[in-house]
């Protein structure tokens, strides 16, 4: 959601009139960015239904959470959005459409519609072309033979997972006369633009991207908000150690701890440990002395005073550090984290500590040796640098507005506007 109100946030100051179209639970979150909210699939997501639902995942990890999303979770709210899309964009006439890639096949409505879409990776991009391994797999970057079979057949069992989604699609393209060959991953790709906030220095190198692929970097500003409360007096000065697991699986109370006891016996370092809402403190035990545990925090604000950043290796989180030149500890648990946790070890930003090696031990020695060896937050600031210099936001709002000019032009020209679907 952050990624995603600021580039609705950019475009609308560079004069764009932009609605953000979401299920009610997302409203407050649109709503402190100070963007149009328009609501869809109220019926089958009421208020109060998304942190439900999304709760269950918080214990689980590895391509459990895959599984369990992909077959529980996402094919309702795909159904849902492909039933009330069409019409949301008639009623507020939408000339075209940003949508989050996690919405699987939904880019099938202004296919179906004769719409322009750019399609816009929040989370890592997913390659699944076997060049690399698929984020979604803990595997490192290695092109030898074996390497690279192993990541065909990883991509190959990643894409039966989302057979029940394609499923909807197949169903929904028939019903709209949109002949797409399924045997294509990229069949539904737009074709004026797909937007990636992962900066092109942090990625592996050699993925073959169709020729609209943009690296484009963070959409993160610090604005648009809503407001944390933090005890902001209770910061003693010493070298800050910031702490999150996200906001979606974060309930595995044993990384908590681990955390805990792992910088709570370090006395030269104060830790800031953001627990979110799936575990209870009252579980953690005994807080340190110089721990600060919350709920919530103001993760940026936080990140500009820290010296080292403990993830779940989010791409936000791992971003944001990046931003402000924070290394890190990557404990990836699911979803694109090791992905992401893969390539905060191989450019060499920060270490990778995988959840089946996770121990008190080998974290506490982890952090000594990231805040002991320049060479971490050398690499996090070149990327802080590489992050300032590529201006995400701007050059994603560059490339929508492009698209949207050239598909203009394309109309005012009398020539029909052609979908590539195979």
């Amino acid at each position: 959601m952050n990624p995603m109100t600021a580039l609705a946030r950019k475009m609308q100051a560079r004069g764009n009139d932009v609605v953000f179209i979401g299920v009610p639970d997302v409203e407050p979150m649109v709503r402190a960015a100070g963007l149009t909210f328009v609501p869809f699939c109220q019926g089958e997501y009421p208020r109060g239904t998304i942190e439900a639902e999304w709760a269950k995942v918080s214990k689980l990890q590895g391509l459990d959470v895959v599984e369990y999303t992909l077959e529980e979770l996402s094919p309702g709210l795909i159904a849902a959005a492909l039933d009330h899309l069409p019409q949301t964009v008639a009623e507020n006439r939408i000339d075209m459409l940003v949508l989050d890639t996690v919405l699987f096949f939904v880019e099938l409505v202004p296919m179906s519609l004769g719409i322009p879409y750019i399609q816009v990776w929040s989370v890592l991009n997913l390659d699944l072309t076997g060049s690399t391994p698929a984020c979604l797999l803990p595997w490192p970057y290695e092109t030898s033979p074996e390497a690279l079979a192993r990541n065909a057949e990883g991509a190959q069992k990643l894409a039966q997972y989302l057979a029940p989604l394609a499923q909807l699609g197949m169903v929904y393209a028939e019903r709209n006369g949109l002949q797409i060959d399924w045997n294509d991953p990229a069949a539904t790709n737009s074709r004026f633009g797909i937007v990636s906030q992962t900066p092109e220095e942090f990625d592996f190198p050699g993925i073959p991207w169709p020729a609209q692929f943009q690296y484009t970097g963070p959409f993160h500003d610090g604005h648009g908000r809503q407001p944390v409360a933090f005890p902001w007096e209770q910061l003693n000065g010493k070298p800050l150690i910031y702490a999150s697991l996200g906001t979606l699986v974060n309930g595995l109370e044993n990384v908590y701890k681990t955390i805990l006891a792992a910088v709570g016996s370090m006395p030269d370092v104060q830790l800031v440990l953001s627990t979110g809402k799936n575990v209870s403190v009252a579980d953690l035990g005994q807080v340190p002395s110089n721990t600060i545990l919350v709920t919530s925090a103001p993760q940026i604000e936080l990140l500009k005073r820290a010296s080292l950043c403990i993830t779940h290796a989010g791409l936000n989180t791992a971003l944001e550090s990046m931003a402000q030149g924070v290394p890190m500890v990557a404990i990836p648990i699911a979803y694109d984290q090791p992905g992401v946790a893969s390539r905060i070890g191989y450019h060499g930003v920060g270490e990778v500590l995988r959840l089946e090696d996770l121990s008190v031990e080998r974290l506490e020695e982890m952090v000594i040796q990231v805040l002991a060896t320049p060479a971490y937050r050398e690499r996090a600031q070149y990327f802080k640098k590489v992050i300032a210099d590529t201006r995400g936001l701007d050059l994603a709002a560059e490339l929508i507005e492009q698209a949207l000019a050239d598909n203009q032009q394309t109309q005012s020209a009398g020539t029909p506007i052609e979908i590539s679907v195979g």
